[in-house]
């Protein structure tokens, strides 16, 4: 498999196998114009098996939509094919219209114009939920 470097851009490293196609999903990397490279189940001798994503552009990126897929994740910044900044995420506190509450009687449901935010509620068992209603996340 070969898969060119990257001029400018990031490499979102170590994300647990499987999880690749959920991040990509949520970050909307599919509406990107530029080339973007999704590595499934690439062996690791730390995670044993890793997903990682390839993005070849200048963009901004959700750092918090990562660390929700998963904290361990890590982001390395490419500038002039150079990495010039390693990123590790963790969970992030509050998520903001990354999720949408589930619950039918929650505000969000009615109310189109609010932002649907969780909060981390149980750090151990990665738990979220609805600021509005206490929903648990899925």
């Amino acid at each position: 498999m070969n898969i060119d470097s990257i001029s400018n851009g990031f490499v979102i490293d170590h994300i647990k196998a499987g999880s690749g196609m959920k991040l990509y999903e949520l970050l909307g990397l599919g509406e990107l114009d530029c080339s973007v490279a999704i590595i499934k189940n690439v062996a690791s001798k730390k995670m044993g098996k890793k997903d990682i994503i390839k993005i070849d552009a200048d963009i901004s990126v959700d750092l918090d939509v990562i660390g929700y897929v998963d904290p361990d994740a890590t982001v390395n910044v490419i500038k002039n094919g150079e990495l010039v900044r390693k990123v590790v995420i963790g969970l992030p506190e509050k998520l903001t219209d990354v999720i949408k509450c589930k619950n039918p009687r929650c505000i969000t449901s009615v109310e189109q114009e609010i932002h649907h935010i969780f909060k981390l509620t149980d750090k151990e068992k990665k738990i979220y939920r609805c600021i509005y209603c206490e929903t648990k996340a899925n």
